[in-house]
């Protein structure tokens, strides 16, 4: 199976549970392919560098899945259908998945000098 990330916006209107049903479809749709959704982020409603259909604002979202190349193309047939979805975009990722953010590491750094530090102390 070969790494993709897809990015799509949202209408601005769509929040909440409905927006959570909106991921979890499209979540679906990977998996019923026998694709594995390995994380989605969730950017936030953001400014659009451009309007598109006279909107301004939209929810961006990032799937980073593994799934075979037909299942992209049955995922973005599902997004072009759907009139929430504003713009999409899917990337095969030559190198694999992204690592996890360098931000996320170096909390985990972080906590681990702390702990040593402790330890340093009561010796």
């Amino acid at each position: 199976m070969r790494s993709y990330e897809t990015m799509f916006i949202v209408h601005p209107d769509v929040v909440g549970d409905e927006l959570k049903a909106l991921v979890e479809k499209f979540k679906g749709v990977i998996a019923e392919r026998g694709g594995e959704v390995v994380r989605v982020d969730e950017w936030g409603t953001r400014t659009l560098a451009y309007p598109i259909q006279k909107l301004t604002r939209g929810s961006y979202f990032i799937f980073y899945f593994q799934a075979g190349s037909d299942m992209v193309a049955e995922l973005e047939r599902r997004l072009r259908i759907d009139d929430k979805i504003l713009r999409f975009s899917s990337l095969h990722l030559e190198g694999g998945l992204p690592q996890p953010a360098a931000a996320d590491k170096g909390v985990a750094a972080a906590a681990e000098g702390e702990a040593g530090a402790e330890e340093e102390v009561e010796d």
